[in-house]
């Protein structure tokens, strides 16, 4: 798989990666590199329209990381309102969206304007929706403070909110003008949040860089560890893949299906488990990538020993792999199969999965029995 070549500035005290999303008019820039929030200024006040600015975060970053952006804004003459939702995945929804947008709309943010999603994913998504729909669109920014978010879902303007019948199925694509992942904040994430997002991390090497995988298995615990060159080229190599990936295929009509590699299993997991703390969505990727080697294997698709290797790495990274790894209850198989059914991936009444013919060789396709997929489960259930 080609990636997009990233470059390498270097500032008065920090390495910067960027990765360039090529959208045509649309594109924009990826910067990542440890000190960048706190440099933020110098990076967005060149694209405001005027010394204003909106930034919509979660409890838990702003009382960690909201402060200082507004700070060097400020000093830089912005002035910034800011507004803070309650933290977790029960956020992305329509109580708080409705919120987002209306607290927009009597700020009087113009078209024009620029927005600001500080946060994980769940802030990423909800404020890029609210950007899409406000005024018929109106430019933001990301600035992703999780792992996972800085390696996928700030990338590729992919935007939502989940709906009680199932995740992401409201939304829009929405490009960002500009995505700021700095590498450090990551340094303050708690350890779960971390491999939470490692699972994203791990599914880039999956489905398309068998090397990537490799330096994985080599360098993970330096990632768990948070050693901080692990850490940006991690991020750097994953937004690359992805970039290429959306740059030939913004609006998933092919190749962008294969990002889902562990979310058909993945999604259906999280609504299970009531989008609650008892499954993080980087957990239920993880587990669904496993899963989704498990198929590839039953259907002879991929060598019987790669699945293994997949759920090693799994394991070595202490990270969840299996159903059972999942507190409480799960519905049977028939339950989560009615939940798979609700998945964006579905057209004309059939599921696609993301297989694998090993790992780096994953491809997309609809024709797999639904039967294979429920013995499947059982068995995984059982375990």
């Amino acid at each position: 798989m080609s990636l997009v070549k990233p470059t390498r500035q270097r500032g008065s005290e920090m390495m910067i990666d960027q990765v360039d999303v090529d959208l045509g008019a649309r594109s924009y820039a990826v910067r990542i590199g440890a000190g960048l929030l706190g440099a933020a200024s110098a990076e967005i006040v060149p694209i405001l329209r005027r010394p204003k600015l909106w930034v919509v975060t979660e409890e838990n970053v702003a009382a960690l990381h909201l402060l200082p952006f507004q700070a060097g804004l400020q000093a830089a003459g912005v002035t910034v309102s800011a507004l803070v939702l309650p933290a977790g995945e029960s956020t992305k929804g329509w109580p708080q969206f409705t919120r987002t947008v209306e607290w927009l709309l009597a700020e009087k943010v113009e078209r024009r304007d620029l927005i600001v999603a500080l946060g994980g994913g769940v802030i990423g998504d909800l404020v890029g929706f609210a950007a899409a729909v406000l005024r018929r669109g109106v430019r933001f920014v990301q600035i992703p403070t999780s792992l996972l978010a800085q390696v996928d879902s700030s990338v590729g303007g992919k935007t939502g909110i989940n709906s009680v019948h199932g995740k992401n199925l409201i939304g829009a694509f929405h490009q960002p003008v500009l995505v700021l992942a700095d590498t450090q904040v990551l340094q303050t994430l708690p350890p779960r949040d971390l491999l939470a997002g490692y699972g994203e991390v791990v599914k880039y090497g999956l489905l398309g860089d068998a090397n990537f995988f490799g330096w994985l298995e080599q360098n993970g615990p330096a990632l768990a560890a948070r050693t901080p060159a692990i850490l940006q080229e991690a991020v750097r190599h994953s937004v690359a893949m992805k970039a290429a990936i959306v740059a030939r295929d913004e609006t998933e009509e092919g190749e962008r299906a294969l990002l889902n590699l562990g979310h058909t299993f993945g999604h259906a997991l999280e609504a299970a488990t009531d989008y609650s703390a008892r499954l993080l969505h980087g957990e239920g990727v993880a587990i669904g990538c496993a899963l989704a080697f498990d198929l590839s294997a039953r259907l002879g698709l991929c060598p019987q020993e790669t699945p293994s290797r997949v759920r090693a790495h799994l394991v070595q990274m202490g990270m969840k792999a299996d159903l059972s790894d999942i507190p409480g209850d799960l519905p049977d198989a028939d339950g989560l199969l009615a939940l798979m059914a609700q998945d964006k991936k579905v057209q004309d009444g059939r599921l696609r999965f993301i297989l694998a013919h090993d790992i780096g060789q994953a491809f997309v396709t609809d024709a797999v029995d639904p039967t294979v997929v429920r013995t499947l489960l059982k068995d995984a259930l059982a375990r």
